[in-house]
């Protein structure tokens, strides 16, 4: 067997003798989503888009919305370019924010799918700011611990 016959000689990863592999544009949008949120400081999609996914993840009990919204990707054979639009921290350096998540965005998608990414435009589409957003937790919560408070009431009365 000669070295080439595992892979078609300059070809992809995804592209064997034995076979290819496609890879989903929802597997890449969910795999950009999970790595731009890795850097510290991005919060994925618009503010309102992140209230009304907050808001449907505290009824439903889930987030999985949250990986894959403001995450666009054209996937091609071997290449995907990918559009990220996302919120940032206030106080923290943009330019700084947005090469770190080009970054690691294109790595994990390069080492876990396989395929060259092109390139990975971001739009910064708002800011946040964490003390606020640690203050409307902690509301939600005690709102949280009052409705069930109400309910065990309830039951008792009844």
């Amino acid at each position: 067997m000669s070295e080439g016959s595992s892979q078609q000689s300059g070809g992809s990863p995804l592209q064997t003798e034995r076979g290819s592999t496609s890879i989903s544009d929802s597997v890449v949008s969910k795999i950009a989503g999970i790595a731009a949120q890795e850097v510290d400081g991005i919060r994925m999609g618009s503010g309102g888009s992140q209230a009304v996914s907050g808001i449907l993840g505290s009824i439903t009990g889930g987030s999985s919305g949250s990986q894959t919204q403001g995450v666009s990707v054209e996937v091609g054979q071997e290449e995907a370019a990918i559009d990220l639009t996302l919120t940032a921290e206030y106080g923290k350096s943009i330019p700084q924010l947005a090469e770190a998540v080009r970054r690691n965005v294109a790595n994990r998608v390069e080492s876990l799918v396989g395929l060259r990414v092109t390139e990975v435009n971001i739009t910064v589409s708002n800011i946040f700011f964490p003390q606020q957003e640690a203050e409307q937790e902690r509301q939600r919560q005690l709102e949280q611990q009052r409705r069930e408070q109400e309910a065990q009431e309830q039951q008792r009365v009844q």
